[in-house]
């Protein structure tokens, strides 16, 4: 039976001292008892905490952590099988993969492209987040010379995937501080296990089977080695859902310790499109790690913002600060647009207002992150509300005009609003906020 909060706090020092990450024994003890951390991480628990406690107090997916500093990825340790029933928490990673059989220059040139490709979306800048190093070719050196390659032109963490073991020994040797992982092919041995803990790296583990994935997990551990992630490849997209489902479902309703891991798939593709649906696919249904097999800007595009979406916590949207916006420079006669505070809603809003060519204000409320049409139909957009919150800002103070643009789609709002904002016109504008430049060439400067 799971224990409480209070229950796994009456076991630890209580001395807070912070040695584990968390102000407090009780914030503690309450992690603990949502499997969001694990006993080891408290240096002086006593040995009867840890006998009470023991893997009742692990996380049922495990967090893995590959690289340093602030580019460092860490993924795992979730707690649902469905985004609404709490949220994701660790971002999938998606990775690009480097071979050691193409020529140096290319790959000199593709590192630099992929460390420079940074998208800003609704305030989050989005980048991939490491590199997949194979080895392929004949020459061990090809292998070293690139991984020294990633090393000294990118801050990103590294996944080396190299059956030579010399080769590979070589290439821990020159990232030894920067906790990269292995990735094996083949069922994991002493010697891998040996190398792995040796430069606390994570391993990767291949398996044919469930059985053959669950022994693995458990020589590794056994082993020393704590950290890892699952690879079950599959025939096909089908079996790739089906086969990570039933490991996610086994860790966390199962409580399943051997396979309470994040999962990694290393995609191929007979083209563009059947990739981006495969990388589509496994990123929604539970892998931790996405393995590209080229890089493609588009496609990055296209998964960068899939992944935001899935990993933005439903309960709370991304929003922005409820406020007067100046868009461009605009004078006190400029016009005024209103819009909600969703945080799509006012880069899309702003960033139209911008290709206008034209510089004026916007007025974002605070709707708690809402749409428009979502807003509006729970009250928290209409006429009253969105005048009360120009008169705490004093919108009449900040601007001499009196005249303000609604959303097109609220435009039965526009009778309320001059009602609670006297003096004021409203004006309706376009529905669509990609039909904003041309609504302002021909109503606004008309």
């Amino acid at each position: 039976m799971a224990l409480s909060g209070l229950a796994i706090f009456k076991l630890l020092p209580k001395t807070n001292c912070g040695d584990c990450g968390v102000p407090t024994c009780m914030a503690f003890a309450m992690k603990l008892a949502q499997q969001k951390a694990e006993l080891s991480e408290c240096p002086h628990a006593a040995d009867e905490a840890k006998a009470a406690l023991g893997a009742a107090s692990e996380p049922p997916i495990r967090l893995v952590k590959i690289g340093v500093g602030a580019n460092a990825l860490e993924i795992g340790n979730e707690t649902v099988m469905f985004r609404h029933e709490k949220t994701f928490v660790h971002q999938t990673g998606i990775t690009i993969q480097l071979r050691s059989s193409e020529d140096a220059r290319q790959l000199n040139q593709k590192i630099a492209e992929i460390e420079s490709y940074i998208v800003e979306r609704v305030g989050e800048e989005l980048s991939a987040d490491l590199f997949f190093i194979t080895h392929d070719s004949s020459k061990t050196t090809d292998f070293t010379q690139l991984v020294q390659q990633v090393k000294s032109n990118s801050t990103k963490g590294v996944i080396l995937d190299c059956p030579d073991e010399a080769a590979l020994k070589a290439a821990l040797e020159l990232v030894k501080d920067d906790r990269p992982a292995i990735f094996l092919r083949e069922a994991v041995s002493e010697t891998q296990i040996e190398m792995a803990k040796s430069v606390n790296a994570s391993l990767i583990l291949s398996g044919i089977s469930f059985d053959n994935l669950v022994h693995q997990a458990e020589k590794a551990k056994a082993g020393g080695v704590n950290d890892l992630i699952l690879n079950m490849p599959g025939e096909d997209i089908g079996t790739l859902v089906q086969n990570n489902t039933i490991l996610r479902r086994s860790a966390l309703k199962k409580n399943i310790k051997p396979v309470g891991y994040p999962l990694c798939s290393v995609l191929k593709a007979d083209d563009k499109f059947d990739l981006v649906a495969k990388a589509s696919t496994a990123l929604c249904k539970y892998d931790a790690i996405v393995v590209l097999p080229d890089y493609d800007r588009a496609l990055l595009y296209t998964l960068f913002t899939l992944r935001q979406n899935i990993y933005t916590d439903p309960q709370k949207p991304i929003q922005v600060e409820p406020k007067l916006y100046a868009i461009g420079e605009p004078t006190p006669t400029s016009p005024v647009f209103v819009t909600t505070n969703f945080s799509l809603t006012y880069f899309i809003v702003s960033g139209e207002i911008e290709n206008s060519g034209i510089s004026a204000y916007l007025m974002v409320c605070d709707v708690e992150g809402q749409s428009v049409l979502t807003a509006w139909a729970a009250g928290k957009f209409v006429g009253e509300t969105i005048a009360k919150f120009a008169k705490q800002i004093n919108l009449e103070q900040q601007v001499q005009t009196r005249k303000i643009i609604i959303p097109g789609l609220v435009s039965q709002i526009s009778g309320d609003l001059e009602e609670n904002l006297p003096g004021w016109e409203v004006i309706v504008g376009c529905q669509e906020a990609s039909d904003i430049p041309s609504f302002v060439k021909n109503v606004v400067l008309a």
